[in-house]
């Protein structure tokens, strides 16, 4: 370890006590937010079902509704926001997505469930949020209020009615007693209550801003089987274009190679050695040029180095033969193993790219970069300075590594402006 590494732990722990109170204050903050946020969700849903109802003859009801569900859908992305960043997330749901223009993209909206239940929400979100800003002040302002009784009372009127006299208990100490002992309890018990009401909101978002979540799983569902097709189907291609290859490379090259080879053997039993010894030379180029297409080949499936030696290893073995100067930029440790899925991916991502580099950017430098990010994600970038213009779309060599990648849930991103160089990026979580 360096001088200037130090190394980084979890810090200490702060006492029980203290966690409490953060969470309590935390939740309160929350609670009390709560209330602008029904108030301008309950004028969403009053103005807008009011005034859209009311135009629908018209027609210039429908945009009104549309715009009254997006406006709700957005007041129930912030309220998920809110509750995911206080340890209670709600389920995902489907989000509303069309590709629909004009009265086919309202018509979408007010088909669109999920929107209707987050107006729901803000229907419900009123009356909740109204009771908990008002016990949440009262708690806690009274049970304060309760704690430093003996500060503020000498400054009350003399000669009314106190709690502690209205329970037979009459005199100042008794007055002074009970109403500290009240407030303390509600100070006591302020984070439970607190706890329990932010679990009130927290269970009607679940049935109406979650509401769709069943809907959402099964989404995800198809993406997956989508996913796992494109897969498989991109896996087909690859052995179909190394069939092809083989078939029209090596293969032709072997049949001529056999050829010669017994044309040379005819000219040695005809004494003709100087034709044998030209057949026997072509011959050996043809072996020779059989043996580079089939290394080439080769780096399509995962190498033997990538199986032994791991994706940094495998990296810096497919940079050394690139035709362009690569320069490679690796932050994993030399030896460092990841998931076999995870690195064949990568790797694919890298040979592939390069010998798209190699064939079309008329490139003369391509720098490659592998890094692991602090959530796991594994990160690839092959970036060169060549002519720009790479399309991911169907027929282009791109489409396949997009395919493999959605195998392992990766995502690829290609930036290729004309003239400015290629810039490929795929993401593996």
């Amino acid at each position: 370890m360096t001088a200037l590494e130090t190394p980084v732990g979890p810090g200490p722990e702060a006492p029980e006590h203290v966690s409490l109170l953060r969470r309590a204050a935390r939740e309160s903050g929350y609670l009390l937010l709560c209330l602008p946020f029904g108030i301008a969700g309950f004028v969403v849903f009053a103005v807008g079902i009011s005034l859209g109802a009311g135009l629908l003859i018209t027609l210039l009801g429908l945009p009104v509704l549309a715009g009254t569900l997006a406006a709700a859908q957005g007041l129930g992305n912030a309220e998920r926001g809110r509750l995911a960043a206080l340890g209670r997330p709600v389920p995902a749901t489907m989000p509303f997505h069309t590709d629909k223009k004009g009265l086919r993209r309202f018509l979408a909206r007010l088909g669109h469930g999920q929107s209707w239940l987050d107006l729901l929400h803000a229907l419900l979100f009123f009356p909740v949020s109204l009771l908990t800003f008002v016990l949440t002040v009262v708690w806690w302002v009274v049970g304060a209020g309760g704690v430093l009784y003996l500060v503020w009372e000498r400054y009350l009127p003399q000669g009314g009615e106190t709690l502690a006299a209205l329970l037979g208990y009459p005199g100042r100490a008794a007055d002074i007693v009970l109403t500290t002992a009240i407030g303390a309890i509600l100070l006591l018990t302020a984070p439970w209550v607190v706890r329990g009401m932010v679990a009130l909101h927290s269970g009607l978002a679940r049935v109406t801003l979650g509401g769709t979540s069943s809907s959402a799983l099964r989404a995800q569902v198809a993406e997956l089987t989508r996913s796992r097709a494109a897969v498989v189907g991109a896996e087909a291609d690859t052995l179909r274009r190394i069939e092809r290859d083989i078939h029209d490379g090596p293969q032709q090259r072997l049949v001529r190679m056999s050829m010669d080879l017994k044309s040379a053997q005819r000219r040695l039993g005809a004494e003709d050695p100087e034709a044998a010894e030209r057949l026997i030379a072509e011959a050996i180029r043809h072996a020779q040029a059989s043996l580079d297409e089939l290394r080439t080949l080769s780096r399509g499936i995962a190498p033997p180095v990538l199986t032994d030696r791991g994706l940094r290893a495998a990296i810096g073995s497919a940079a050394g033969q690139s035709p362009i100067p690569v320069e490679l930029d690796v932050a994993l440790e030399p030896g460092q193993r990841l998931a076999a899925a995870r690195e064949s991916a990568a790797y694919f991502v890298v040979t592939e790219s390069l010998v798209n580099a190699a064939k079309h950017s008329e490139a003369t430098a391509v720098r490659v970069s592998v890094a692991e990010l602090d959530d796991g994600v594994l990160r690839v970038e092959i970036a060169d300075d060549g002519i720009g213009g790479a399309h991911p779309g169907k027929g282009h060599g791109l489409t396949g590594l997009a395919d493999r990648l959605a195998g392992v849930d990766g995502v690829l991103e290609v930036h290729s402006p004309d003239g400015a160089g290629t810039r490929v990026v795929a993401t593996i979580p």
